[in-house]
């Protein structure tokens, strides 16, 4: 009775100590820990059971080293299970921790490399061999790590700490590799400033030039206008019929006021004056001419000499230069024979000009004026980069303020008044120009 009751005490005691570990360790463990020691505890009562410690009655009984024996061969079926679970998280845990730091040798070699593409541009010697060696020796890591994860030696005595250590490695080289993508930004951006900064100086360049041009262009036809204003005197003196010869010149144009007719012969002396314009020298000179960067300057010295002078007085000064061929022949081609003789009863003007001299008369100074505007025209627009050219709208086009400028405003209203939605071109007046992406406005006469 003394000894069963020794055995009661016991187990008793045994029972209050399990309890009370599991209560302690169950207030300061984690579930991960709290799953371990419930293991821990199946097992502790498994060998119990095997070496005979079985409750029975609140009175603890002994087997016989035969049932020891037999139990411990019947339970080895079931304490197996238990290892190898914990061999797969072992297993498991050391994988992990390998790819956390396959993952951050990575990262480290694309941080080494981001930093030998910075020190490329601009040009850092030091750094450039500074970032070689990181990049080496980064993959010579990886190449260790290959060569373990293929021999399986993968095992880890401390796998949370050397997964954690992996990501802090890897954290690192990800906000270097950051920090190097914004300084190179960062270049990139004053790069772009600077780019910027060239346009807009090229920008305010062109818009000089272009308002340079459209300045010279305003010169122009207020020259051509005057030509053609001492032109229609002339015929008015000579009795001409001009509807007859305006309508010749435009056929079938209904002309919203008689004072209209005088654009056609507008459009004839422009129709005529700018024929061959786009071609260097208007291919009256048969010199050759150089190429087309020295062409540009050439043209534009042309024009610089002629700009400030008169043009009979360099017709005198120079009779044989590209600007004198240019006159005569558009002379000859401008002025009929048969005009000539109406106008003036006589073809002096002419044969002074098929001569290679220059009369020296109001109506052939007028035209010499309208001819030197239309040449500094022509070598204005040569010496542009891109070079202008001119253009001309179709017959019957619809009118766009993109491309046109109307020289009367009757056609956007109708007959009783109210605007007119989709006006024609009747013919062109005066032709616009294109300079690279920009274009000037040709001048039109709308039906």
């Amino acid at each position: 009775m003394h000894r069963g009751g020794s055995f009661l005490i016991c187990n008793n005691e045994i029972k209050k100590v399990i309890v009370m570990d599991s209560v302690d360790r169950s207030a300061v463990t984690p579930n991960k820990s709290k799953s371990r020691l419930a293991r821990t505890f199946a097992k502790v009562l498994h060998i119990r059971a095997v070496t005979g410690i079985a409750p029975d009655d609140g009175i603890q009984r002994i087997n016989s080293p035969e049932n020891v024996k037999s139990n411990l061969v019947k339970n080895k079926s079931h304490l197996q299970p238990f290892d190898d679970e914990d061999e797969k998280l072992c297993s498991r845990a050391a994988t992990e921790a390998f790819v956390a730091k396959l993952f951050a040798s990575v990262s480290s070699v694309k941080a080494a490399y981001a930093q030998l593409q910075y020190a490329q541009s601009p040009y850092d010697p030091d750094g450039i061999q500074t970032a070689d060696e990181m990049v080496v020796s980064e993959l010579k890591n990886v190449s260790e790590l290959k060569q373990c994860y293929l021999k399986k030696q993968i095992d880890e005595s401390s796998p949370e700490t050397t997964q954690i250590l992996a990501e802090i490695q890897e954290q690192k080289s990800l906000l270097k590799t950051y920090e190097i993508m914004g300084k190179k930004l960062d270049s990139q951006l004053k790069l772009k400033d600077s780019e910027l900064t060239f346009l807009r100086e090229k920008l305010e360049e062109a818009n000089k030039e272009n308002n340079h041009f459209i300045t010279f262009v305003r010169q122009t036809i207020k020259s051509i206008r005057s030509f053609v204003r001492l032109l229609i005197s002339e015929m008015e003196s000579a009795e001409w019929d001009l509807d007859a010869a305006a309508s010749s010149i435009e056929p079938g144009v209904a002309f919203w006021k008689n004072s209209h007719k005088c654009y056609a012969f507008e459009s004839f002396v422009c129709r005529e004056m700018f024929d061959g314009f786009n071609q260097p020298d208007y291919s009256i000179s048969k010199e050759s001419l150089p190429e087309q960067k020295k062409r540009r300057r050439v043209f534009f010295e042309g024009f610089r000499e002629l700009k400030s002078v008169k043009p009979m007085d360099y017709l005198a000064w120079k009779p044989k230069s590209a600007f004198a061929k240019f006159c005569r022949a558009k002379y000859l081609t401008l002025i009929h024979p048969k005009m000539e003789t109406s106008l003036f009863g006589n073809l002096d003007q002419r044969n002074l000009a098929n001569a290679g001299e220059y009369p020296e008369t109001t109506f052939f100074a007028a035209f010499a004026e309208m001819a030197k505007r239309i040449w500094l025209l022509h070598c204005l627009a040569l010496s542009f980069k891109p070079e202008a050219s001119i253009f001309q709208v179709n017959k019957r086009s619809r009118f766009s303020e993109v491309y046109m400028e109307s020289v009367s405003e009757e056609a956007f209203l109708s007959s009783d008044g109210s605007p007119e939605s989709e006006p024609r071109v009747a013919f062109t007046v005066f032709p616009g120009f294109r300079i690279g992406k920009t274009a000037v406005q040709c001048q039109v006469y709308l039906c």
